[in-house]
């Protein structure tokens, strides 16, 4: 089901509407993108641009994770209830994508292994300070400097269902930037 009330950039449907099949991000022999590779701002997109590029880097991580057998301890279930991972493996994607463009230069890709071995290290890392698991999930703690209000504890969430968590993610994700949009011009909404 799609809603046409909000048409992609592209001229595509988005992809979320009242309901959603998160089987679709199964496909991983489908094209991955039409758009050249370009860097993305999470900050910047609106709501549309966004709905493209979670479910372009949903899938594209979805690939990765099986592709190189990668565990949670790297690129855990719910990379994206974390920005920090979200810009990690945004900027991973990114550099794939131009390292296996057709035009690219044949060593490419072994600059791209090269790099991802680092970005290895660094997820690695994010994951351990973060606190994610496979079974359950916490917001990234945050420090209080001096002056700043204490920081609120932290509670474990167990999470059962990863897609439906991820969809819903996003989902919510999307009614904000809709809302922000409306905020800034609300005579190009429908």
């Amino acid at each position: 089901m799609t809603d046409t009330a909000h048409e992609t950039p592209t001229g595509q449907q988005p992809l979320f509407g009242g309901a959603f099949d998160d089987d679709a991000f199964d496909d991983l022999d489908a094209a991955l993108g039409a758009e050249p590779p370009h860097p993305i701002n999470w900050n910047l997109l609106t709501a549309d641009q966004a709905e493209v590029e979670w479910i372009e880097l949903n899938r594209w991580v979805n690939w990765l994770r099986r592709t190189y057998g990668l565990p949670a301890s790297v690129i855990p279930p719910l990379w994206h209830r974390h920005s920090e991972l979200v810009w990690e493996l945004s900027a991973l994607h990114l550099h794939w994508l131009s390292a296996y463009d057709p035009d690219q230069h044949g060593s490419a890709p072994f600059g791209w292994h090269r790099d991802f071995a680092d970005a290895r290290n660094r997820l690695h890392d994010w994951v351990a300070t973060i606190g994610t698991r496979l079974d359950r999930d916490r917001p990234t703690r945050q420090t209080a400097w001096p002056g700043e209000p204490a920081a609120n504890s932290i509670d474990d969430a167990v999470i059962d269902d990863r897609d439906a968590d991820f969809v819903q993610f996003v989902l919510d994700d999307l009614a904000a930037r809709r809302e922000a949009e409306a905020l800034i011009a609300p005579d190009r909404l429908p």
